[in-house]
C-alpha cells in the first residue's frame, strides 16, 4: 500500500509493520561492517602500543647495569604486568568487544577472565608500591636506603602477585555450575554482591585512597624541601644519593666537603681574609645553584606525581564505578556500549604507565637513546 506522501507500508498477514531491515536500507550490513574494522583496527593499535612501550621498558632496564636498583626493579615488575595486559587480556578483548559473542567456550572464558582481573589488579597494586617505596625513600632516606634491597623488592612484589590471585580466584568456584550450558557472553557474575565488593574495594577503591594518602605526604615533604635552607638541605640529604635513579624522587644534595671547608674557613685557620672572603663567596654561590636546582627537580617530581595520581583515577573510576552500580542497582540500566568504554579506558592505563614512569626520568631517557641506536648501556 502507497500513502499519499509517498511511503509504502507492508501488510503481513492482519498486522502493519515496517518492511524488514534488509529491504529498508541493504547497506547497514556494509556500514556495520566497516565501524567493526575500524574499531578493530584502533583498539589494535592501542594493543601494540602498549606491547611495545612496555617491552622497551624491561629491555632498557635489563640492558642498562645503572638502572638496576630496586625502584626501578618495581617499574619493571610493573611493564611486566602491563605487558601480560597487553598480550593475553587485550587481543581477545578486541574479538568479545567487536563481535559482541563470546565464541572460545568456558574453559578459555574462565582463563581469560581471571587473567585480566590477576594482571589488572597487579598493575594497580604495583603503583601502590612504588608510591610506598617513594614515600619511605623522601621521608626516612638515611635510613631506608639501608634497607632498599633487592630482595626487600622482591618480596614487595610477591606480595603484590598473591593479593591479586586472591581477588581473581573466587569466580572460578560458582561459574563451574553453568559448565554445562552454551556460552554467548563472559563476564563476571555481579550477582554475587558480596565478591563484587570485596574485589572493587581490593582491587581499586582501598589502593586508590593509599596512593592518594601516599602521594599527597610525597608531595608535602617535597614542596617543605623546596624551601629548606641550603645547609639544612645538604645535612639531611649528602648520603642519599643512590634515590635519584628512581622517577620522581630527585633529591637536593651538597657537597659535605665543600660545607665543612666553608665552615672550617670562617674559623680563622690561617687563611688570607681575602682568600677566605672569595672562598666563603664562591661556596655560597654554588649551595644557592645547588638550591635552585634542587627546587626545580622536586617541582619537577610533584607535577609527575599529579600526572599519575589523574591519569591512574581517570582510567580506572569509571569502570569500577559502572561495576560497583550494576552490582548493586539491578534496576539500573547500564548501556553495554558504555561499559566497554570504560574497560578499555581501564587497559588504556598499561599504556600510560610505561610513558609516564620513563618519560620523567633523565637517566632512562638517555637509556632509551642509546637502545634506540643499538648500544648496551652501562
Amino acid at each position: 500500500m502507497e500513502l499519499g506522501n509517498g511511503t509504502e507500508i507492508l501488510f503481513y498477514g492482519n498486522t502493519t509493520e515496517e518492511p524488514p531491515l534488509a529491504t529498508l536500507a541493504p547497506w547497514d550490513k556494509t556500514t556495520l561492517l566497516g565501524l567493526q574494522i575500524s574499531l578493530s583496527a584502533f583498539l589494535a593499535v592501542i594493543t601494540l602500543a602498549t606491547v611495545l612501550s612496555n617491552a622497551f621498558v624491561i629491555a632498557t632496564i635489563f640492558l642498562t647495569r645503572k638502572l638496576h636498583t630496586p625502584a626501578n626493579l618495581l617499574i619493571g615488575s610493573l611493564a611486566v604486568t602491563d605487558l601480560l595486559v597487553s598480550i593475553l587480556v587485550m587481543p581477545i578483548s578486541i574479538v568479545y568487544t567487536v563481535s559482541k559473542t563470546w565464541t572460545f567456550g568456558q574453559i578459555m572464558c574462565d582463563i581469560w577472565l581471571s587473567s585480566d582481573i590477576t594482571f589488572c589488579t597487579a598493575s594497580i597494586l604495583h603503583l601502590c608500591v612504588i608510591a610506598l617505596d617513594r614515600y619511605w625513600a623522601i621521608t626516612d632516606a638515611l635510613e631506608y636506603s639501608k634497607r632498599r634491597t633487592t630482595r626487600r623488592a622482591g618480596v614487595m612484589i610477591g606480595v603484590v602477585w598473591v593479593i591479586s590471585v586472591s581477588i581473581s580466584m573466587p569466580p572460578l568456584f560458582w561459574r563451574q555450575a553453568k559448565a554445562h550450558e552454551e556460552l554467548t557472553d563472559c563476564m563476571v557474575n555481579t550477582d554475587q554482591i558480596s565478591y563484587t565488593l570485596y574485589s572493587t574495594f581490593g582491587a581499586f577503591y582501598v589502593p586508590t585512597i593509599l596512593l592518594i594518602i601516599l602521594y599527597g605526604r610525597i608531595y608535602v615533604a617535597a614542596r617543605s624541601r623546596i624551601f629548606k635552607t641550603p645547609a639544612s638541605c645538604g645535612k639531611r640529604f649528602t648520603t642519599a644519593q643512590l634515590i635519584q635513579n628512581s622517577a620522581g624522587s630527585s633529591l637536593c644534595s651538597i657537597n659535605s666537603s665543600q660545607e665543612g671547608a666553608l665552615q672550617s674557613g670562617g674559623m680563622g685557620g690561617g687563611g688570607s681574609p681575602i682568600f677566605i672572603n672569595s672562598v666563603k663567596v664562591k661556596l655560597a654561590d654554588s649551595v644557592l645553584e645547588r638550591k635552585r636546582i634542587c627546587a626545580a627537580r622536586e617541582r619537577k617530581a610533584t607535577k609527575t606525581l599529579g600526572i599519575i595520581l589523574g591519569a591512574f583515577i581517570v582510567c580506572w573510576l569509571p569502570f569500577f564505578v559502572g561495576t560497583l552500580v550494576m552490582a548493586i542497582c539491578k534496576d539500573c540500566w547500564f548501556d553495554p556500549v558504555l561499559f566497554d568504554v570504560f574497560t578499555w579506558l581501564g587497559y588504556l592505563n598499561s599504556l600510560i604507565n610505561p610513558v609516564i614512569y620513563t618519560a620523567f626520568n633523565d637517566e632512562f631517557k638517555q637509556a632509551f637513546q642509546k637502545l634506540m641506536k643499538f648500544k648496551r648501556c652501562y
